[in-house]
């Protein structure tokens, strides 16, 4: 164990989550809203969303509105700085072993007072691989509240199925949590404040509401797993060729696939339209969470 203690890896395992606050410093924060800010005001005159930038539905070309950086351990050394620091790498080894590899990164943003909701799902749903030791790091960049779109989660939903995340015959990559029956009182929001860091589990039940404050709410995603998952036929996962998933490799080296035993659902047919989640998420009818207005 490089970070955590053995009772956050014995809580992760029951519950699908943790939250480790201020790990980040004062001077590592303020480099990272720096780089927001230089996104932002790249978004200053579009009209459309753009291979790095992903824009609200209430963006203007005058008023910009960002809710998602693509990628962006792939155009900000800042960023990918900090996805192969041991401030990200060393508690995910300790949860998933000395080998990983990265599946994904993206910066989620809400904005004060119209920021777009995530609608309940389970990561894998998305992107089924070989085994289940996979999970997503959240970096807290802002002061996390009630009001202001936590990322909220279900302990424990980690360890029972893989909901049907489908509708009207297709994927749309989330799920209506009255009609399955889930209790929602046992909810619980990764709250605390900036520089803190939260993981959870690539099968837990999450989800998080508008953003109704006004301050912002900035969550900096990186989703990896074990080096030994391997994406399943008809997963989200995209790589080139071997060469390209071999150098998504964050420590360690590149293992034998593992199988175990996990309930699998394949997102598949695909959605008619929409990459990211936000218009994934379009086809699904009952929303749990309000939309932005304006």
């Amino acid at each position: 164990m490089e970070v955590l203690t053995q009772s956050q890896k014995d809580s992760y395992a029951r519950d699908g989550y943790l939250l480790l606050e201020r790990r980040l410093s004062s001077t590592q924060l303020s480099a990272l809203h720096g780089e927001i800010d230089r996104y932002v005001a790249q978004a200053q005159g579009l009209t459309a969303s753009t291979a790095e930038l992903d824009l609200e539905e209430t963006h203007r070309p005058d008023a910009p509105r960002v809710r998602r950086i693509k990628l962006p351990h792939t155009h900000s050394e800042i960023f990918r700085a900090l996805m192969l620091s041991d401030t990200i790498l060393a508690p995910a080894r300790d949860l998933l072993g000395p080998d990983l590899r990265l599946h994904t990164t993206k910066l989620n943003m809400k904005e004060a007072g119209h920021g777009a909701a995530v609608e309940w799902h389970q990561d894998m749903a998305f992107y089924p691989h070989s085994n289940d030791a996979v999970l997503a790091i959240g970096v807290l960049l802002d002061d996390m509240g009630p009001e202001n779109g936590p990322l909220q989660v279900i302990p424990g939903s980690h360890l029972g199925p893989t909901y049907d995340h489908h509708a009207d015959g297709h994927f749309v990559g989330a799920v209506d949590p009255e009609a399955l029956g889930i209790d929602m009182a046992r909810a619980v929001a990764l709250m605390g404040p900036a520089g803190s860091i939260s993981i959870h589990h690539g099968r837990i039940l999450h989800g998080s509401a508008l953003n109704t404050s006004t301050k912002p709410r900035r969550i900096l995603f990186y989703e990896m797993m074990a080096a030994d998952a391997w994406p399943i036929m008809g997963s989200m996962t995209k790589f080139e060729d071997l060469a390209d998933y071999d150098a998504r490799m964050l420590c360690g080296q590149s293992r034998q696939p593992r199988l175990s035993d996990w309930p699998v659902r394949i997102p598949l047919p695909a959605p008619p339209v929409g990459k990211t989640i936000y218009e994934i998420q379009k086809g699904l009818t009952a929303r749990a969470f309000e939309t932005a207005k304006d």
